[in-house]
């Protein structure tokens, strides 16, 4: 019997001896691996809910993964509150985030840079991945969940409750797209921060090197401008706000 930072690795004859006392661990929260003939073979696990063990058991290391399965409001805060993974919830499904690449944290440090000198001594504040935003969709019963890679808040006074959640609707937000993450950050979070009340959405995309601004206005696109290599790329609701898209690509 071996023990690991979660429980215990056991072999299965253990098991077949001891099944009472190892389901009781996994009451108490703690993980059983089960090896037979020096090979790992299954695992006990603390069980929580239906929805979340469908979930897990469909886990894969992509960026995005659906679970295919629609799930309530509720039952995300839930299994959210509860994972130690970076979870988003978009139209009723669980969406798990895979670390960011180093290109991604480059790109991301040097917009951080710039809003943060922008924004110093301004009511608003700038806030970074990981952090959940709860998008309320006009006409939609159940809010989106989600982490854009930077958020600009300027009703955080009045909108962070007791718990230390931020529940108000962000001014602007920014996405680093990925291979994997480019329709769904251009079509889904695209629809979501529209019908939300946001105001603006700055997508970086690093594939055609170019930044796109959109500009929402009484939940529908206003205005929308693609700023590429050589170009200053400009806030519509900011005024003074822009970043050098050669500095974010270099």
């Amino acid at each position: 019997m071996n023990i690991y930072k979660k429980g215990l690795v056991i072999t299965a004859t253990e098991l077949k001896k001891n099944l009472g006392k190892y389901l009781d661990m996994t009451i108490d929260k703690k993980d059983v691996v089960i090896k037979k003939n020096g090979t790992k073979i299954a695992r006990l696990t603390p069980y929580v809910t239906d929805i979340e063990a469908y979930y897990t058991v469909r886990e894969e290391s992509h960026d995005y993964v659906y679970g295919g399965k629609k799930i309530s409001y509720e039952e995300f805060m839930i299994i959210n509150g509860k994972s130690t993974k970076r979870l988003e919830f978009i139209n009723g499904e669980i969406v798990v985030l895979a670390s960011p690449s180093s290109f991604h944290q480059e790109m991301l440090g040097v917009l951080y840079i710039s809003f943060t000198q922008y924004f110093k001594k301004k009511p608003c504040k700038v806030f970074l991945a990981p952090f959940d935003v709860h998008f309320n969709k006009k006409d939609i019963k159940e809010p989106d969940v989600m982490q854009p890679d930077i958020t600009i808040a300027c009703d955080w006074e009045t909108t962070i409750n007791e718990k230390g959640r931020y529940m108000g609707t962000p001014t602007l937000v920014v996405e680093i797209l990925s291979p994997s993450t480019r329709s769904k950050d251009m079509v889904d979070k695209l629809n979501t921060y529209m019908l939300s009340g946001l105001k603006e959405y700055w997508v970086i995309d690093r594939k055609n090197h170019q930044i796109i601004i959109y500009s929402f206005t009484a939940c529908e696109i206003d205005k929308m401008q693609s700023f590429q290599m050589g170009d200053e790329a400009k806030s519509f609701c900011f005024d003074g706000l822009a970043v050098q898209v050669d500095e974010i690509f270099e």
